[in-house]
């Protein structure tokens, strides 16, 4: 696999994820607006919420070329 095929590969995973990300903040938005009481729930979406950015993070991280000094 050659490295744009590689980059390509993490922009599509990163698209997803982005999509995942902001799916899961509108959900968490709703139920803690209509009040939803299975607090229990919401806290698993935020978990997942915040693992997903991390995953992000690492993702984007990862296109960005080591430079030599």
């Amino acid at each position: 696999m050659t490295q744009a095929d590689e980059q390509t590969k993490i922009l599509e995973w990163l698209e997803g994820l982005r999509v995942e990300h902001s799916d899961l903040d509108a959900v968490i938005n709703h139920l803690l607006e209509a009040r939803h009481h299975d607090s229990m729930r919401i806290q698993r979406l935020k978990r997942r919420k915040l693992k997903i950015k991390d995953m992000i993070y690492r993702l984007e991280s990862e296109l960005i070329p080591d430079l030599d000094a």
